[in-house]
């Protein structure tokens, strides 16, 4: 752990190569699917980002560059001196040049590229000039007015999450207690409150709170996923059901749903209370659906808030980004 500074509740999953002086702070959750992630020197991870790696898409950083808080990158090429706004995500296959800064919330589609020295803004993210000397000074004077770049020093960890560490914590909340089936694998930093019910085979991944207390049940249908930093929680007099089968990305907020089975949601949706989103649906990154919210079967579902754009013509496999 030379030259690494590494918070207690981070959350580092498979193998994954750092540069000397990496920082990698409080709640943040990387997982490297077979190798797949590598940082630069001295790139900083603010607090409760979610950083995946996958073999198709490996996750690869430059030196100096600075993720803000609740960043969601899967599977980007970032390059070196970037800065990197609160709850910006990165989709898979997207590639970014040197120097850029990214306003808050920005999102960028999948094998997007954004050429050295962009500033980006939006849902979906698009340049809006280049960097001014003013930007530059700024980044420089954000490191110290040391922008030059060290030769790579890397260090590798790895580590797995083995079958004695898969319990969280599990609070009861009055009467209540959650009911967890013995072949669900609860990661160790997941916290799980109440009137919850979860059920054969799912997972429930790093850093995930699902809140069932006086509010109403909260029931998890089998082979569900639910993905690194999501929180589920819902309104009084309400109910959150969640069918089998269905993938929630990390980053999420689902509020009292009905969500039908084998749906996906992606990395930094908000789903609201009394929604309804029907089998076999779609939810692309960062789209909000409303309350009371109703979608038919098979849709795909975009935006701010979230409208139908399409029709899913087969069953959806789960994302290469998910968990084993």
């Amino acid at each position: 752990m030379l030259n690494l500074k590494i918070d207690d509740s981070t959350r580092l999953i498979g193998k994954i190569r750092l540069g000397n002086n990496v920082y990698i702070a409080q709640g943040s959750i990387l997982r490297s699917i077979n190798d797949s992630i590598t940082l630069g020197n001295s790139s900083w991870i603010l607090e409760n980002s979610v950083l995946i790696g996958t073999p198709e898409h490996p996750l690869k950083v430059g030196g100096k560059t600075i993720f803000g808080h609740k960043s969601i990158v899967i599977g980007a090429e970032v390059g070196d001196l970037c800065e990197i706004g609160n709850g910006v995500i990165f989709l898979p296959g997207s590639k970014i040049g040197n120097m850029c800064i990214f306003g808050e919330g920005t999102i960028i589609p999948e094998g997007c590229v954004i050429p050295d020295e962009s500033v980006v803004v939006g849902r979906p993210g698009k340049i809006i000039r280049k960097l001014t000397q003013e930007d530059k000074n700024m980044i420089s004077r954000m490191r110290g007015n040391d922008i030059s770049l060290s030769t790579y020093i890397e260090h590798i960890i790895h580590n797995e999450a083995k079958e004695s560490e898969k319990m969280g914590k599990l609070y009861e909340y009055g009467a209540k207690y959650p009911i967890v089936s013995e072949s669900a694998f609860i990661y160790d930093s997941a916290e799980i409150t109440g009137d919850v019910t979860i059920g054969h085979h799912s997972l429930i991944a790093s850093g995930v709170k699902i809140i069932g207390n006086s509010h109403g049940p909260v029931r998890i249908g089998d082979n569900v996923q639910i993905l690194e930093n999501s929180v589920l929680h819902l309104l009084p007099d309400n109910e959150l059901i969640i069918e089998d089968n269905v993938t929630i990305g990390p980053g999420c907020i689902i509020h009292g749903t009905t969500i039908g089975s084998n749906t996906i949601v992606e990395s930094g949706s908000i789903v609201c209370d009394y929604s309804k989103l029907g089998k076999n649906t779609l939810v692309k990154s960062g789209s909000l659906v409303k309350q009371r919210s109703v979608f038919d079967d098979n849709q795909i579902i975009e935006g701010f808030p979230a409208q139908s754009i399409g029709e899913n013509t087969k069953i959806q496999k789960r994302p290469p980004w998910a968990l084993a």
